[in-house]
């Protein structure tokens, strides 16, 4: 939650607007004001209150600590709600008009840009520029930022790949914004407060629409996401359809060569992994370079997409997940896809702790393995815990992992950096005394980009290890 709004100064004492300049007394070093103050003396007085930005005859505004104004400054675009030491919206309380859109200074009352607002968000501000921006400007950039994320990734579309990732969010400069194209369907998420508008999601339908030309467009909110952020109640008709009257969310797409179903009511995130489709080809490319292609396993197999693209190259492939709906969609993907491969598939609903764990106890052997687990460390605090289960799941394959095998681990925990997953990977490996040679590290598909000054942008990690 954020601080309420400091006392005001006395009324004989006024209060300095946000400056967006440099002072006209401060002498100049290169393109930065001076802060040294009149006359360059460091002594010379300085501003002590936040000093509100003032648009009219309302004062309305966000001031942040030190700290986060020097992580702004250095690239990143995420305020947390312990970071805001006051916050004037311009609205009466109560009256549920919070802007989308604030305003944001440091604790000297000079301005740092703009962001969208989040009240009950643990991030409670996300940059969308460094100057002052209005609601109408901040439409034409959305219209424009969209317009760019679409053309980045129209080298990825081919005939045998026809669903990307759109638009991701802070990497494509459209905080809480997420686009997925699944065939002639794409599904749009709004993730931020400052984002749930009907001008939002016109100008994005708009512009997906014009660029795409898709069957429909529908919005999938994140009822985790809706939750924190405050947002309103889902819309269940499409945003735009070719045929309103028979619009579905239904629909097939191609990756890598392969056909997998789609269902925007059902499944987790948009409906499928899209960040995985290079890491799907990169498995069984591997597979069948060490010639590991005898018995293949994929855990947490979610619909098939590691399992089918072994099934490729590989003699016998099993999926395990948990979920029975999941597994009902990877046996149609495995339909569609009959005649593409040679090998025996099955699927096995079960807790991939308790079944690996027995497996190994049991001495079964496979020559490939995938794990790709959801994310265990969904915060900070649960680090510790998701490195016993990723070591305990490593530790059980490692196990059952043939002489020459090949052994693909993953994390999407963002909150795991790669010292401690490559750290816990090689302590499973001493404790079930298997050398593990690296191949490969990787990441996300190139449509899910990494920005170097938001590490949370980096999140998928994903280990390619010979084991002998």
């Amino acid at each position: 939650m954020t601080k309420q709004e400091k006392p005001r100064p006395a009324e004989n004492q006024k209060a300095a607007p946000y400056r967006t300049g440099r002072p006209a007394t401060a002498p100049v070093r290169g393109d930065r004001p001076s802060l040294r103050g009149e006359g360059g003396n460091p002594k010379a007085r300085r501003p002590t209150e936040p000093a509100p930005l003032r648009t009219g005859p309302t004062t309305v505004g966000a001031t942040i600590s030190r700290r986060a104004a020097e992580r702004i400054r250095n690239g990143h675009v995420w305020v947390y709600a312990s970071d805001v030491e006051s916050v004037v919206t311009g609205v009466s309380a109560g009256s549920g008009n919070i802007p989308g859109l604030l305003p944001v200074a440091d604790n000297r009352g000079l301005l740092l840009g703009t962001a969208l607002y989040s009240p009950s968000s643990q991030i409670a501000l996300r940059m969308i520029s460094l100057q002052a921006v209005t609601e109408a400007e901040w439409l034409g950039l959305i219209a424009e930022r969209l317009r760019k994320a679409i053309a980045r990734r129209r080298v990825l579309m081919t005939a045998e790949t026809d669903a990307c990732r759109l638009c991701f969010s802070e990497a494509d400069e459209l905080p809480g914004i997420i686009a997925d194209k699944y065939g002639n369907l794409v599904v749009l998420q709004l993730l931020a407060k400052g984002l749930d508008s009907a001008e939002v999601r016109s100008t994005c339908a708009r512009i997906l629409k014009e660029e795409l030309s898709p069957e429909a467009i529908v919005e999938r909110p994140d009822p985790r996401v809706r939750e924190l952020e405050g947002l309103s109640a889902p819309n269940l008709a499409p945003l735009w359809s070719v045929s309103p009257e028979a619009a579905t969310a239904s629909t097939a797409f191609r990756l890598n060569g392969l056909e997998f179903q789609f269902d925007a009511n059902s499944g987790q995130k948009t409906g499928a992994f899209l960040d995985q489709r290079a890491n799907y080809a990169a498995a069984a490319d591997w597979a069948k370079r060490l010639g590991a292609t005898d018995r293949a396993l994929d855990v947490c197999t979610y619909q098939g997409g590691f399992a089918l693209h072994l099934a490729r190259n590989c003699r016998q492939v099993t999926g395990i997940d948990a979920s029975h709906a999941s597994l009902e969609v990877a046996e149609r993907n495995l339909a569609a896809n009959r005649k593409l491969l040679s090998a025996e598939v099955d699927w096995i609903e079960a807790d991939a702790f308790e079944l690996l764990r027995a497996w190994s106890d049991s001495k079964e052997s496979f020559d490939t393995i995938v794990l790709d687990p959801p994310a265990f460390a969904k915060t900070l605090r649960a680090v510790e815990g998701a490195l016993r289960g990723y070591k305990e799941l490593n530790l059980r394959a490692l196990k059952m992992l043939r002489p020459g095998g090949l052994l693909v681990t993953c994390s999407c925990s963002h909150h795991v950096s790669w010292e401690e997953l490559q750290g816990t990977v090689a302590a499973a490996a001493a404790d079930a005394h298997r050398r593990v040679r690296l191949l490969e590290r990787r990441g996300a598909e190139v449509d899910h980009p990494v920005i170097l000054s938001l590490p949370e942008s980096e999140y998928l990690k994903c280990l390619v290890l010979e084991v002998e």
